[in-house]
């Protein structure tokens, strides 16, 4: 009825369809209360039926297990698991205790701290705001900061977990640049990329982190609740290698780029970058298992409490995994209709300047961060808004290696959806009024540290 000439209201067809996928997913998820997995499984099938793609279906079903992408995301999901089962990151907290914890506001850099290393080894934010929370929320709170507060710098810390890799939000992302920009881009450079917007976020929190602290009245940790350097180093040492297990292999990779071309071939040199990935998480997760297998049931190195562990792990592990399963399918489907090239060539024809797109996009994205999970923005809108950025003269690369934080942090840290802000308000026993105006400061710093970065203004790494 309202439809001329394939358009709706003078919108194209392409984010007619867009929309509605939005608002159908939003509906779903924020007023049925479904599992988003579920949603996005549904989203497929509606975006199907509206743009007469049945004949394809099949193939989109079939597209995430033909890509290495979506085996990496698993792999790292399952041995987050592992890192958890070992106590890996117990230890760590404990230097960073021992170590941090003297000084004024102490409470609040370990809590930052720790929930980065987290970020590195769960790739989750709101996982990462449950597991270092019920640790460094009491603790903050017994150094004089208030409920509220702490809930907010845990929150905000937390939602590194959808920043740092190995995130599967970063993994998603990349496989939307990669359809978009082929080959510009290898996944390891890929992931020291992300590795290094990551750093630029740790950076905004910790000194924001310094200017609260500052303005309330902290104290240091309690010597009763700080380790000795001596016995937190005796303990957890060993764990410090588990960073450098991930980390080095992907330098290795990228500084080995041009001698891999030359002896592989570009598609023998990508096939090893993605195998790094492949491999880099079954070797830190053997490590992991070796040096804290004490922490095991049984207190040894046995395969059946290894199994049990895995096994109990799959009602985490698999809803998160269908999700972005799905999400690459509408991916596709989405580029299955050339959807990227319509919204892109009416997104230009706006005739908006690149300063007002580096301002516009990371707003845009936290309000849809309000009832949207940041992997349906990223399946949905990522390809169309990369060439839209390209086109106005910004670097694609850019946009894209920036998504992550654009969509799955802020998903976490924008009321109503805010996952991350629910579990460490839950775990304060803070009032959400509180809550939710403390966690603006932190909101306003990310969105700001965002914009510059999209302006180029600092560097990030093979950008």
């Amino acid at each position: 009825m309202f439809w001329q000439g394939g358009a709706l209201f003078g919108l194209p067809e392409a984010l007619v369809l867009l929309l509605a996928l939005i608002a159908f997913i939003s509906v779903m998820f924020l007023v049925f209360k479904r599992p988003m997995y579920e949603n996005m499984a549904l989203g497929l099938i509606l975006l199907v039926a509206l743009s007469g793609q049945w004949g394809s279906l099949g193939e989109y079903l079939l597209h995430p297990a033909r890509t290495s992408l979506f085996y990496v995301i698993f792999t790292f999901m399952v041995v987050a698991v592992v890192f958890d089962a070992t106590d890996v990151v117990g230890r760590i907290v404990k230097i960073a205790l021992a170590v941090i914890g003297r000084f004024r506001g102490g409470s609040g850099y370990v809590a930052t701290l720790a929930s980065a290393f987290m970020a590195a080894l769960s790739g989750s934010g709101p996982g990462n705001a449950a597991a270092v929370g019920a640790f460094t929320i009491p603790m903050m709170k017994r150094a004089g900061f208030k409920p509220h507060m702490a809930a907010s710098i845990e929150m905000s810390a937390s939602m590194l977990g959808n920043i740092i890799p190995p995130a599967g939000i970063i993994f998603l992302a990349y496989g939307v640049v990669d359809r978009v920009e082929p080959g510009r881009m290898s996944l390891s450079a890929w992931t020291l990329a992300s590795f290094a917007v990551g750093g630029w976020f740790l950076v905004q929190k910790l000194l924001l982190l310094f200017v609260v602290c500052r303005a309330t009245k902290v104290e240091p940790i309690p010597v009763e609740e700080r380790p000795t350097f001596k016995s937190a180093w005796r303990e957890g040492r060993s764990a410090l290698l588990l960073p450098l297990l991930i980390f080095v292999p992907l330098m290795l990779d990228v500084l080995a780029e041009d001698l891999l071309v030359a002896r592989l071939g570009t598609e023998g040199a990508t096939a090893f970058s993605d195998s790094v990935l492949m491999f880099t998480p079954g070797i830190a997760a053997v490590y992991a298992l070796a040096v804290g297998r004490r922490a095991l049931p049984g207190g040894r190195l046995r395969l059946a409490p290894i199994l049990e562990i895995l096994r109990g792990s799959l009602g985490k592990v698999v809803p998160v995994a269908a999700t972005v399963y799905f999400a690459y399918s509408i991916s596709e489907a989405f580029a299955g209709l050339d959807a990227d090239k319509e919204i892109e060539a009416w997104f230009t024809g706006l005739d908006l300047n690149l300063a007002t797109l580096v301002v516009i996009v990371p707003l845009a994205f936290c309000v849809l961060g309000m009832v949207i999970p940041g992997t349906a923005q990223v399946a949905i809108l990522g390809a169309p808004v990369i060439a839209a950025f390209g086109s106005l003269g910004g670097d694609p690369l850019l946009l894209a290696v920036m998504l992550p934080a654009l969509t799955g942090a802020l998903e976490g840290m924008t009321p109503p959806l805010a996952l991350g802000l629910f579990v460490t308000m839950g775990i304060a026993g803070s009032e959400f009024g509180k809550t939710a105006k403390a966690s603006l400061i932190w909101v306003a710093s990310h969105l700001l540290l965002s914009m510059v970065l999209l302006a180029g203004l600092l560097p990030i790494t093979g950008i």
